[in-house]
């Protein structure tokens, strides 16, 4: 037998036993003896049953409860019998309503199962009494007072908890929720749009067959990497709470090191040439002198010093405002020319993030500025880069603002010279300040 199968028998059995001393009662004796019936019943069975709820079958123990304090004629003995029965009946109900129905019909029905408890039960016992005196029900109603408030105490905890658990539950969803639709819009949205953008090229005009094998092989590249970063995702919905705790996360973090890579291949498939930047900037130096070499040349700074030495939230929104802004420049700015992009460790130890292309834009140069932090303000939305072209386009600056805004940074949009610019400035907590790590501008 199943343990519910075990549960349901012993339930049946309790129930059962319980109307049993009425056999050798009189027959007024039934009536307290189905009372008491009822409440086991209604507290021992899982609802809803039938479409019998639990909300109704507390509800019709109560009335009952009610009724037979006015319709039973006996002796005060057969009442005595019973109570404790009906009384742990209805304290159980009382907690299961209180912990399990919606706030107004456990407001309502609890309060008439802890009126029931309190008061009607032991006044149907004392009233019943030879000789019944006021001291006797008001001490008895008192001492049936204290078990009620221990039940709904422990019921009101139990659901406080459940609903902090459902709430949790609904914050942990709708953040998977986000997650995936932000890794969907900055990963397979990329490669996607490479894609589509390799078929256009490839219908304007006609390719001998090495440059159609090149445009087959990279179209094939992308596509393999919008799959894997696919397959990354439907891992993380199919089995989230299986996965060890130890394990990576589904979708791997991007960092600076990977800008190199991502815009080679930006300048391999999308026709137009990217450069990222890594040549150094002056910087006041603490010391009166200025950091070069004898010759007088600043020396470069490599990408990998600066790679991964930063927090891993800097280093992926870092990653994900270059690919932001190199997706809206495929969409946007087709006849651009060049396209720059660089990242700046700034004298305030801030990491500064920028692509600027030389042209193309569509739409109106709107200068947009997201401020995050406390007492920071969002200004109104940018009115380019929007995607009206495309339905549900035009949410990647919104989400990717939100993002920077999260950290403690500022989103800057708009008109740089004939070109836009995209720009993010990154707080980096806990900057370093030795002497490998300076407050001096680099670019990578």
């Amino acid at each position: 037998m199943t343990r519910s199968r075990i549960r349901a028998f012993l339930c049946a059995m309790v129930v059962v036993m319980v109307p049993v001393p009425a056999v050798l009662a009189p027959p007024s004796a039934l009536v307290v003896a189905c009372s008491a019936t009822l409440a086991m019943a209604a507290a021992l069975s899982r609802w809803p049953y039938r479409g019998i709820t639990l909300a109704g079958a507390a509800g019709l123990v109560t009335v009952v409860s009610f009724a037979v304090a006015f319709v039973y004629q006996g002796r005060h003995q057969f009442v005595g019998l019973w109570l404790p029965v009906e009384m742990c009946a209805l304290l159980l109900l009382l907690g299961r309503v209180v912990r399990r129905l919606p706030g107004w019909q456990a407001a309502v029905i609890g309060a008439s199962l802890g009126v029931a408890v309190t008061f009607e039960l032991p006044l149907r016992l004392t009233l019943r009494m030879p000789n019944p005196t006021a001291e006797t029900s008001i001490l008895v109603c008192f001492m049936s007072f204290f078990p009620v408030a221990v039940v709904a105490g422990i019921a009101l905890y139990l659901r406080s908890l459940d609903d902090r658990r459902v709430r949790a539950v609904a914050r942990a969803r709708r953040a998977q929720r986000l997650d995936v639709a932000r890794d969907l819009h900055d990963f397979v949205a990329h490669e996607v749009t490479g894609i589509v953008l390799e078929a256009q090229a490839a219908q304007l005009a006609d390719q001998d067959p090495e440059g159609a094998r090149a445009l087959a092989v990279r179209i094939e590249e992308a596509g393999l990497r919008a799959l894997a970063s696919m397959d990354h995702m439907v891992s993380a919905l199919r089995d989230p709470d299986e996965r060890a705790a130890a394990e990576p996360p589904p979708t791997r973090m991007y960092g600076l090191a990977d800008l190199p890579d991502l815009v080679g291949r930006f300048s391999a498939t999308g026709g137009i040439p990217a450069e990222l930047q890594r040549a150094e900037e002056p910087a006041d130096d603490r010391s009166g002198a200025p950091d070069s070499d004898p010759n007088g040349e600043r020396p470069e700074k490599p990408a990998d010093e600066t790679a991964g030495t930063l927090p891993r939230e800097i280093e992926s929104t870092a990653y994900a405002v270059v690919l932001e802004a190199l997706t809206n420049v495929r969409r946007h700015a087709p006849s651009a020319t060049r396209v720059l992009v660089s990242t700046v460790r700034a004298a305030d130890s801030a990491l500064e993030v920028s692509v600027v292309d030389d042209g193309g834009v569509a739409g109106a140069g709107v200068l947009t500025v997201w401020r995050g932090g406390a007492g920071g303000d969002r200004r109104d939305r940018p009115q380019a880069l929007t995607g009206k072209d495309r339905p549900g386009g035009g949410t990647g600056l919104i989400s990717l603002a939100e993002r920077v805004e999260a950290l403690g940074g500022t989103l800057t949009t708009g008109r740089h010279g004939k070109g836009w610019q995209v720009r993010a400035v990154l707080p980096v907590p806990n900057a370093r300040t030795g002497p490998d790590s300076p407050s001096r501008a680099v670019t990578l």
